[in-house]
């Protein structure tokens, strides 16, 4: 009986340590930030013919596909890629598909006096988001609400690391039902604000690299404080100027993974200016109570006026991951 005492004396001591890892007070995000992620291996995006043949198809080349190994040797990059096939011959190819690993034979050949593959590939994937929140005691940043996906085969892009960037927004494409506008941001490569080490279900994650900003901080609310009605979102429309726009609370799935809070544009100047929720607003914070309460994920195409967003408290534990 004592050793069970024990037992149970020691969890009820170490589990709320694990549980409330990340800080209750937040700093609140909102810049866009330009998104640069790097992957492992490189990417089956397409095929071309070469004399006439697909040959890459051919050989059992799938779409999504990761190269990961020719010959044996370790593939991190188009370049790494480049260096290795210089010859017309036959080449073993290690490739990731479905987490399982695959050998597959293809012989190069020349055509235009290049040594050609067949294949379409890609090893990075830039765009835009918005800055959700750094944890100020950790530095760790969150972003987005959701994963990047590779557009090809719309799959977890599998990342090796990546950066974000200051960015200016320079005009908006509007959103309408039916088709999803978009911010357009101009980033600085050399202003890079962070590092990325994570691309999960719900959002990017990483090391924020520069001095902390002095905006204000916001308690965290737990998913039960989030309540339907009137609530804030904080994002960019104009250059880099964060602004406060209104939005209303519809209802809110504590069941869902990642389209816990559904809402709706109350704002006239977001509304005339957006459309509604458009690509690039991933990652506004939501407030309510002066609480954060979660992200903006996801726009409703066809009521492009609402949209989804995904509780904060999931996104700091995931990114709390990164202490361990």
């Amino acid at each position: 009986m004592k050793k069970k005492i024990i037992i149970l004396f020691i969890l009820s001591i170490l589990l709320p340590l694990n549980i409330f890892a990340y800080s209750n007070k937040v700093i609140v995000g909102g810049d866009t930030i330009g998104i640069e992620v790097h992957s492992k291996g490189v990417y089956v995006v397409g095929y071309y013919e070469v004399k006439n043949k697909l040959i890459a198809k051919n050989a059992g080349f799938k779409l999504g596909d990761i190269i990961t190994k020719v010959n044996g040797k370790e593939i991190n990059n188009i370049n790494s890629l480049n260096n290795e096939i210089s010859e017309e011959k036959d080449y073993l190819f290690t490739v990731l598909r479905d987490n399982k690993e695959i050998e597959l034979s293809l012989t190069l050949e020349k055509e235009d006096n290049l040594i050609k593959t067949g294949l379409y590939v890609k090893d990075q994937i830039n765009g835009i988001g918005t800055l959700s929140y750094i944890d100020p005691e950790t530095k760790i940043f969150g972003s987005l609400g959701h994963e990047i996906l590779e557009s090809t085969t719309l799959s977890k892009f599998n990342i090796k690391d990546g950066s974000i960037y200051k960015a200016e927004v320079r005009s908006i494409k509007k959103s309408t039902n039916g088709v999803a506008g978009e911010k357009q941001a101009n980033y600085d490569k050399e202003a890079t604000t962070g590092s990325i080490n994570k691309n999960e279900q719900n959002g990017i994650f990483g090391k924020y690299l520069k001095d902390l900003p002095t905006t204000k901080t916001y308690e965290v609310a737990n998913k039960d404080e989030v309540k339907k009605g009137p609530a804030e979102i904080k994002t960019v429309i104009d250059k880099d100027k964060v602004e406060t726009f209104q939005i209303n609370i519809i209802s809110i799935d504590e069941g869902n993974t990642v389209k816990n809070i559904l809402f709706e544009i109350t704002d006239e100047k977001l509304l005339q200016a957006t459309g509604g929720v458009i690509q690039g607003m991933s990652g506004s914070p939501i407030i309510q109570n002066n609480k954060i309460i979660g992200v903006v994920n996801y726009v409703i195409v066809n009521e492009t006026n609402k949209g989804y967003g995904i509780f904060i408290t999931t996104m700091l534990e995931e990114g709390d991951k990164l202490l361990n």
